[in-house]
């Protein structure tokens, strides 16, 4: 699978190094084409840098792995208000958040998920990866929840997660952005005080069908 990660932070290298070594090809573009650079170099193999447009033309999925408050110059350096992701699996790992608090800073009743569709027409958006530390990718039991509405779109996120050595869990369609956004600023929260966000749900089984 060609994958395009606009971002070269820690997220993207955790996550890229899982998708190189799983036999993908990743190219790496950030804010800093040199930061990029190192990062395609960090990961090996196939991996590369380009500019943000390069980097998700032909894509079959790209990770918007920046900061909630440069997604919509990342996205206008990509070209996708001139339809450069249309037709693309865009997989939304953002945690708009105030730092240490987790209150969200989207507007009432929205998602980072829904603007991102809304900067980028014609794009098959889907909200996952947003739970679990970059630390911990490739090395713990993870559960990933995913939400969109393009079942095609969902099966290109959930290859991926597999490829992280973790197990997809679709919960619906778009709508349901909000809630995994308030989700994961509530476990933010709950870090940032000293709380184990694990002894939430101690143990709770799972319901069969």
């Amino acid at each position: 699978m060609r994958i395009g990660i606009l971002g070269a932070g820690n997220l993207a290298e955790a996550l890229g190094g899982c998708w190189v070594r799983a036999g993908h090809r990743v190219t790496v573009a950030g804010r800093s084409a040199e930061r990029a650079a190192t990062l395609a170099g960090r990961l090996g193999g196939t991996a590369r840098a380009a500019a943000p447009v390069e980097a998700v033309r032909d894509a079959d999925a790209v990770l918007l792995a920046v900061p909630w408050g440069a997604v919509d110059a990342v996205l206008r350096e990509a070209g996708a208000a001139q339809g450069s992701l249309a037709g693309v699996t865009i997989i939304d790992p953002i945690n708009a958040v105030e730092h240490g608090v987790g209150v969200l800073l989207t507007e009432p009743g929205a998602s980072t998920a829904g603007r991102i569709a809304d900067l980028a027409p014609g794009s098959r958006v889907v909200k996952g990866f947003h739970m679990v530390p970059s630390t911990q990718w490739g090395a713990a039991s993870i559960t990933v929840p995913l939400c969109g509405d393009d079942p095609a779109a969902l099966a290109v996120a959930e290859t991926l997660v597999r490829d992280t050595g973790a197990v997809p869990a679709v919960v619906g369609g778009l709508s349901r952005a909000r809630q995994l956004d308030e989700a994961a600023g509530l476990f933010i929260s709950l870090a940032f005080a000293g709380v184990d966000p694990r002894t939430v749900l101690p143990a709770v089984p799972p319901v069969g069908p």
